[in-house]
C-alpha cells in the first residue's frame, strides 16, 4: 500500500482542482449598516452546461481516524460540488486529475488537510474521495447540482493508498 502524504490546503495548491472556501485572507466588504463583513463570491457554482439546477443540501459525515485507506474516487462530470463545514470539523480532501483514459490519474493523486474553517468546491470533473472527517462526526453544507441528471461517476483505484497523518516535507498544518 502506498503512503499518501498530507499537504496544507491553500487556494494556490488546490487551484487545479477547484476553489478553497475560507474567510482568512479573502476580500470582504461591509453590509447591514457595517455590522457584518461579506466575503463575496468565494467559489462559483457551476450547475452544468445544459442549465442544471443548483441547490443547497446538508450532510453529516462519520468520524474517521488515521490511517485512512483510499481505494476509490468519484467525480461529478456535469457540475461543481462544494463542501463547507458547519461544525469546525477538519476533514481530508483527496483529489486527482482526470487521466487520458477518463479515469483518475493516480500519478497526480494529492491529499489535503482541511481545517474546520475551510471548505472546498470541486470543479466539474475533478476526481475526489468521499467526505472523510477527522476525529469526530461533522455537519456540512453541500452546494451542487440537484436536478436528478446523472452527475456522479465512481472509479476503483489501481492500488490502495494509506493516509497515515504524516505531512509532505514533514511540516504539519
Amino acid at each position: 500500500m502506498n503512503i499518501l502524504k498530507l499537504e496544507r490546503l491553500s487556494k494556490e495548491a488546490f487551484a487545479p482542482f477547484g476553489d478553497v472556501i475560507e474567510i482568512d485572507g479573502s476580500d470582504w466588504y461591509p453590509i447591514n449598516a457595517g455590522t457584518t463583513r461579506r466575503y463575496h463570491g468565494l467559489a462559483p457554482i457551476d450547475p452544468g452546461p445544459e442549465g442544471g439546477r443548483a441547490g443547497i443540501s446538508m450532510a453529516r459525515g462519520d468520524a474517521f481516524n488515521y490511517p485512512l485507506s483510499i481505494s476509490m474516487l468519484e467525480r461529478h462530470p456535469v457540475g461543481s460540488q462544494a463542501w463547507i463545514p458547519c461544525t469546525q470539523t477538519p476533514f481530508i480532501v483527496v483529489v486527482a486529475p482526470n487521466g487520458v483514459d477518463g479515469r483518475p490519474d493516480e500519478t497526480g493523486l494529492r491529499a489535503f488537510y482541511a481545517q474546520g474553517n475551510q471548505g472546498v468546491s470541486y470543479r466539474a470533473g475533478t476526481w475526489h474521495h468521499p467526505l472523510a472527517t477527522l476525529g469526530r462526526q461533522g455537519d456540512f453544507i453541500i452546494v451542487d447540482r440537484i436536478d436528478g441528471a446523472p452527475n456522479c461517476d465512481e472509479a476503483a483505484l489501481r492500488t490502495s493508498y494509506c493516509i497515515d497523518g504524516s505531512y509532505k516535507g514533514g511540516q504539519p498544518v
